[in-house]
């Protein structure tokens, strides 16, 4: 092989290796002096997002400068000419790279913005139930155009795609009928975003069962109920059937604990150990404490005592605990107050 051959065959990938050396280093430089001016700011989120965007933008910057690789070539040069072409193909995909990576960047300053802990947050899982579902379908909307420019641009694709057109419309039926359910479920997430009946951290009750919201996706949520089970509800059902959202205004909730008692109960000393109990238990919020004698059978005296809480769980305790101490007080003070059946005994006349 003569030497001049040895060099045209060479020449591409010399001339392509070394245009991705100047691209690495060129990137290196970009973002080395962007993390320090990062660094010096006074939040931690510039240097996420240079994080977030440096894969994706090292490989950008590469794939822009290998397009240059046909115009530095020798006309004619089927290798460059091959090059420059896998590089446009591949470039929809690497943008989509970016801006998935930019909308996983806004998603997580939004959550890391969104304390779900603090005592009234209902501003905080609003925005963090709406960032979730709308990151997770607009990555959808991004890959499903990514790759659809990517298919675009290959001729043979192209082609195939124009052969089906004839039979593109019972296969988009067949394909419906077959995604109506995946279909629903994802118009149901995006509803579900901006109707905002159920959010991260509601405390939920679904057929019976008690739980906060632990994860909300496009098809389904994922309801943690109090004994760690997980319930995977679809988004359709949630908007399709009635549920108790325990938390849709407000964490604060009322709660009651119902006494059976006798009539000849002391109501007023009951209700003081009750009042007592909650108003000094940790776990009361301060705006309701209150008994109430709410019915009367033949039987027993019902009493109410109705207290308020901070959130679901806590007034679940609240009420254990209250119920307890009544119960207590009912049984060692007032043994007479507790309910009880009566039967009365007449002589028996003999004839």
């Amino acid at each position: 092989m003569e030497q001049s051959e040895l060099w045209d065959m060479l020449r591409t990938p010399a001339l392509a290796a070394a245009l991705i050396a100047v691209a690495l280093v060129a990137h290196a430089v970009v973002m080395a002096i962007a993390s320090r001016i990062a660094r010096r700011t006074s939040t931690l989120q510039d240097e996420a997002l240079v994080s977030s965007i440096r894969q994706p933008s090292r490989w950008i910057m590469v794939a822009l400068v290998l397009l240059g690789t046909d115009s530095l070539a020798v006309r004619g040069d089927e290798a460059a000419a091959a090059l420059t072409g896998a590089v446009r193909v591949i470039m929809p995909l690497l943008w989509g790279w970016l801006v998935i990576a930019i909308i996983r960047f806004v998603h997580g300053y939004i959550e890391a913005r969104s304390d779900v802990s603090a005592e009234d947050n209902l501003a905080a899982r609003r925005r963090r139930t709406r960032a979730d579902i709308l990151a997770r379908i607009a990555i959808v909307i991004v890959g499903l155009v990514s790759i659809g420019l990517l298919l675009l641009k290959i001729p043979a694709v192209r082609e195939i795609g124009v052969a089906l057109v004839a039979s593109a419309g019972l296969a988009g039926l067949a394909f419906g009928v077959a995604a109506q359910p995946l279909l629903k479920n994802l118009v149901a997430g995006m509803q579900l975003a901006f109707t905002e009946p159920v959010r991260i951290d509601d405390v939920l009750v679904y057929r019976g069962e008690w739980g906060r919201v632990e994860r909300i996706t496009l098809t389904y949520v994922v309801l943690r109920i109090w004994d760690d089970r997980r319930l995977v509800i679809p988004v359709s059902k949630l908007l399709e059937e009635p549920i108790e959202n325990w938390t849709l205004q407000t964490s604060h909730l009322l709660g009651t604990v119902m006494i059976h008692a006798d009539h000849a109960a002391d109501v007023e000393r009951v209700r003081k150990v009750a009042l007592d109990a909650v108003r000094g238990h940790r776990l009361w919020d301060g705006r309701v404490a209150l008994l109430q004698v709410t019915d009367m059978t033949a039987d027993i005296l019902e009493l109410r005592v109705l207290m308020s809480a901070r959130n679901g769980g806590e007034l679940f305790d609240l009420r254990c605990d209250v119920r307890e101490a009544v119960a207590r007080f009912m049984a060692i003070d007032l043994p007479d107050s507790l309910n009880r059946s009566r039967l009365a005994l007449e002589p028996l006349e003999l004839s």
